[in-house]
């Protein structure tokens, strides 16, 4: 089996080696320049664009964006290049899915949507959370490659299902995200010393993933390592209040964080970690 997968980057390339330790042949897609020189050491070939990455028996899909997505199916559906299953493993909202599965389709290729959580840290060891969407029958002949990368839990059957419990997901993410910043800003204000305010609190009651996560490089300096981005929560926690305001529900917590992302990017923090929407503060 030869996986094509799309998007190398602080996530996806350790999902790449983690099939590629499976016993996969994979090739690796990101125009980026750093992406070969990334990837070395991992045994995955890294190829500027899909054209280049030869006949794929799966395509696994890791970009940032709906837009990003809609220029790799374009641009696959043109020149004949979806092979037999795309896996869309971004975060890119119900709606976005739904649309190009049904270009995918179109083409003879079957879709799952299967977006993940858990970070860089879980990619690595892979142990991710998939939310997986699709025929029952399609998720059963993806589970080797699926699993290579964490573990399934099956929410539809449906292209937008998986994307769906995303976006729950991502509410509380970014909420919790922003809370934790500002609980540690709080701390400093207060006099205390914040790391060990968080160590005191971050099993308590008051804990949280992100909290435990993201609150050590809270701490630490602008130039911190970046494993997701300003950038990635400025997107994610639209695309919550996007589907928020369709489905007419009320998120006043989303919108007080989705403003402190836009915040911390309008201070020129859109490439840095996501840890630094503590400087907002």
């Amino acid at each position: 089996m030869h996986i094509v997968f799309v998007g190398v980057g602080a996530i996806g390339l350790p999902m790449a080696a983690r099939l590629v330790g499976a016993g996969f042949t994979v090739t690796g897609v990101d125009p980026a320049p750093t992406a070969v020189e990334r990837a070395a050491g991992t045994g995955l070939t890294v190829v500027p664009d899909l054209a280049a990455a030869g006949p794929a028996d799966v395509v696994v899909v890791m970009v940032a964006t709906p837009e990003q997505l809609d220029d790799l199916v374009g641009a696959a559906t043109v020149d004949g290049l979806t092979g037999r299953c795309w896996i869309v493993m971004s975060t890119v909202g119900p709606d976005a899915v739904r649309a190009q599965a049904r270009r995918l389709t179109g083409a003879g290729a079957t879709v799952l949507d299967v977006p993940v959580t858990g970070g860089v840290a879980r990619a690595r060891t892979g142990e991710l959370t998939l939310f997986a969407a699709g025929p029952a029958a399609d998720v059963d002949a993806a589970a080797p490659v699926l699993g290579a990368m964490g573990t399934v839990r099956r929410v539809g059957t449906d292209p937008g299902d998986g994307q769906a419990v995303k976006i729950v997901n991502q509410h509380l993410c970014s909420v919790h995200l922003a809370a934790a910043a500002e609980a540690l800003a709080l701390a400093g204000r207060l006099g205390l010393d914040r790391a060990e305010v968080l160590s005191l609190v971050e099993g308590g009651a008051g804990g949280s993933w992100m909290l435990t996560d993201r609150g050590p490089r809270m701490l630490a300096a602008t130039d911190v390592e970046v494993t997701s981005t300003v950038g990635i929560f400025v997107k994610d926690s639209g695309l919550v209040a996007d589907a928020a305001a369709t489905a007419g529900a009320d998120t006043p917590l989303l919108a007080a964080a989705h403003d402190r992302f836009l915040r911390a990017s309008r201070a020129g923090l859109l490439h840095r970690d996501d840890s630094r929407v503590i400087e907002t503060y």
